[in-house]
């Protein structure tokens, strides 16, 4: 476990302007570095708790426009708080990609299960090659030749030949196998693969399919992107009315709010669909996720869409959903903040860091058990660095939240007529912030406020493109760290 702590911020003096009516001139925004975690000191004990420490209240209004009304922040948020007293900052590394980790994982999702090399599994059976070809015959009788919107090229030609992959099917049907080639296999990373070219030895990636009682999954988890690493399981679905068509899974709080939309479901739509009630899917994903033995517990959750379509979710196109239960670290009855970022993304496309995402934990319910899972980056958990850590005040926070709320939106006037933020929640918990440029598989796990939202907007031609009240986003506008104040990006994880 390494005990080097690297942690990387913006750190943004604020100055504040009489009236705030118009955008502020500079912003005071030193260099990213290490140093800053070296000043973090321990505060005095105390047996208040953290809300009366902080001075936190239990919601928080207010309402500020900007750039002659073009930019509105309507703030009118639940202040969350853990019930905790005090908080301390932690060393943290990432996991590494070993054996004990991946049986773990194997075991907590298909103990006793029959598990099978996936390349050779997945070769297309002649029953799968016909059924492709009589749908596209279908869909050439019905005068349908771009059944998956590829379009045109720039000359006019259809990007998707109808008649040229229906030949092609025909030709791999001669020498398809009737069924598919089951090899059994234990999940290990630098297994030998059978492929055209011959023997392979993949040395960062497995791919297999388990047969279980509730179906067939495919199971994948790789070391590719190190320092980062993932699992995914996704159940192989054998009900789709076209198995060439795209298929995902999406939350629900992108289907169920703006009517106008061709993608809006409503809410009660997507209730009816699911078959299983919210307490015994919650279980069943709580079960699994104990025995990763990550400590990880329920941070959010949302319903899950499952559709196919070229053009996203609709109600035409729903063939099932599920709940999407998130999963996070607890330190010291605070937890880890759960937001829609995945962290470790690049400052531009020319960066040449190797970047480190968050630690996260996801997993989809429906009536026959486990949809899909996603674990990505598990962290590491070393010792208290700073403990009973100092923190700023909730007045602090808010001064710094108005000003770089205004700051960081004032171009966007350059783009649309008028944008309006509604954040409804605001909330304390952890999060993790590293240095990537100095070591990008260590960092530190610090106390933050993040400001959760929606938005609308009107275009400069007039027309109102996004609606979203905001009531239940999982979406950070606006990381600050609450030891010092800084700004933390959320897309880049630090």
């Amino acid at each position: 476990m390494k005990r080097k702590v690297l942690a990387a911020c913006f750190c943004i003096s604020i100055f504040l302007l009489a009236g705030c009516e118009k955008t502020p001139e500079e912003t005071i925004v030193r260099e990213k570095n290490a140093g800053n975690v070296k000043n973090y000191k321990s505060g005095e004990e105390s047996k208040n708790s953290l809300r009366e420490r902080l001075a936190a209240p239990k919601n928080y209004k207010n309402l500020k426009t900007y750039e002659d009304g073009k930019l509105v922040i309507d703030t009118d948020a639940n202040v969350i708080v853990p019930d905790a007293n005090e908080v301390n900052t932690y060393a943290v590394s990432a996991m590494e990609l070993d054996q004990d980790l991946i049986d773990t994982v194997t075991n907590a999702f298909f103990e006793g299960d029959k598990i099978y090399m996936g390349y050779l599994y997945s070769i297309q059976t002649k029953e799968d090659l016909q059924e492709k070809i009589t749908l596209l015959k279908k869909y050439k009788a019905q005068g349908n030749l771009d059944p998956y919107m590829y379009g045109t090229d720039e000359n006019g030609n259809l990007q998707f030949d109808i008649d040229k992959v229906i030949e092609n099917y025909q030709e791999q049907l001669k020498t398809a196998p009737d069924k598919p080639k089951k090899v059994e296999v234990k999940p290990a990373l630098n297994l030998e693969y059978e492929t055209e070219k011959g023997k392979e030895i993949d040395e960062s990636h497995f791919e297999g399919v388990v047969e279980t009682e509730h179906g067939n999954y495919h199971y994948v988890f790789t070391n590719a992107l190190k320092p980062d690493l993932s699992f995914r399981i996704t159940k192989i679905r054998d009900d789709l009315p076209d198995p060439m068509g795209s298929t995902n899974w999406t939350e629900g709080k992108f289907l169920s709010e703006d009517e106008e939309s061709e993608n809006y479901i409503p809410e009660e739509m997507i209730k009816d669909k699911i078959g299983i009630s919210f307490e015994e899917a919650k279980k069943t994903a709580q079960e699994k996720v104990d025995k990763l033995g990550l400590g990880l517990s329920l941070a959010d959750w949302d319903y899950s869409v499952f559709y196919q379509g070229e053009t996203g979710a609709s109600k035409e196109g729903m063939l099932d959903a599920g709940y999407l239960f998130c999963f996070a670290r607890e330190l010291d009855g605070v937890p880890v903040t759960y937001t829609i970022s995945m962290g470790g993304g690049l400052p531009d496309m020319d960066s040449t860091l190797e970047p480190w995402s968050y630690e996260i934990c996801n997993i989809i319910v429906g009536d026959d058990g486990i949809e899909s899972m996603e674990l990505m980056s598990p962290y590491q958990m070393g010792g208290v660095v700073t403990e009973n850590v100092q923190l700023l005040d909730f007045n602090s926070i808010i001064n710094i939240y108005e000003q770089m709320m205004e700051v960081s939106n004032a171009d966007i006037v350059n783009y649309e007529a008028q944008r309006t933020f509604h954040i409804r929640t605001i909330k304390f918990g952890y999060s993790r912030i590293y240095d990537p440029a100095a070591d990008n598989d260590t960092g530190l796990m610090v106390p933050v406020w993040d400001f959760f939202g929606g938005f609308e907007y009107v275009a400069l031609d007039g027309e109102v493109s996004e609606r979203n009240s905001g009531e239940r986003s999982s979406q950070s506008f606006l990381t600050i760290n609450a030891i010092d104040g800084t700004v933390i990006d959320r897309g880049l994880g630090y």
